[in-house]
């Protein structure tokens, strides 16, 4: 199994699945299906910020995120110096690691860029609860990940749209799916763990073309760019920016 800084017992997580973004794994869950999938054996396991998810033909595993935030990078063109990835954040409520299900051998660099709390599954393990005993859990899995397709297509895929639209259309859905609101004003949300280069790497665009289009949110007391922190002072006007 994967290192675990924290083990919860079953009991703890009876609720972990409410209140999670719409369209989610967790979200589609019955609440019956989520308590079966915690009687199998499941536990939750904490990784600090910065750490990778052990993924590949050593760790087969998939996990569902109860909370934090994950970059994801994969490399369609190989790797090395110039080649572009593919860049996505995942956040509370999804399952990552879901090629596993089908090869074993899978891999995606999936990297915490916060404290993050994950329930690991073994793909094999998975794969044979949601055949056999839990199918309703294989659809729920499914139905998110059409889901999820989607939302990519919208908040990353759009590269023929100004940057400005872009970067406020990507922090506006981080808003809506790992925002918490601000303990100081309570109006304001507050987005952990992207930075300015990981928004760059994910929507593909030049670090300074994606400062210049925080600096047009700023300028407008949209959001406040803190170190790894984001903070959306008006949710409508950056949705205006954004075009939704």
């Amino acid at each position: 199994m994967p290192p675990a800084l924290d083990v919860s017992r079953p009991t703890h997580l009876l609720h972990a699945h409410e209140g999670k973004p719409e369209g989610s794994f967790l979200h589609r869950l019955q609440a019956e299906t989520w308590h079966a999938l915690l009687q199998s054996g499941l536990r939750s396991r904490t990784f600090t910020r910065d750490e990778l998810l052990p993924m590949g033909a050593d760790n087969p595993f998939v996990y569902i995120i109860l909370e934090g935030v994950v970059r994801q990078d994969r490399y369609p063109l190989g790797t090395g110096t110039g080649i572009p990835s593919v860049t996505r954040f995942r956040t509370a409520g999804e399952l990552v690691g879901e090629a596993a299900l089908i090869d074993p051998t899978s891999r995606v660099d999936t990297r915490c860029l916060t404290t993050t709390v994950v329930i690991p599954c073994a793909a094999r393990y998975f794969n044979a609860l949601t055949e056999r005993r839990l199918y309703e859990a294989r659809l729920a899995l499914l139905h998110s990940l059409e889901d999820r397709n989607r939302t990519d297509e919208l908040v990353y895929g759009m590269a023929i749209r100004p940057p400005l639209e872009r970067v406020s259309r990507l922090l506006a859905h981080l808003a809506r799916t790992a925002g918490v609101p601000d303990p100081r004003v309570s109006r304001h949300t507050v987005i952990t763990g992207p930075g300015q280069k990981d928004v760059a790497a994910a929507l593909q665009l030049a670090v300074s073309t994606t400062e210049n289009a925080l600096r047009t949110l700023r300028y407008h007391g949209v959001i406040e760019a803190r170190y790894r922190q984001f903070v959306v002072h008006d949710v409508d006007g950056l949705s205006r920016f954004a075009g939704v």
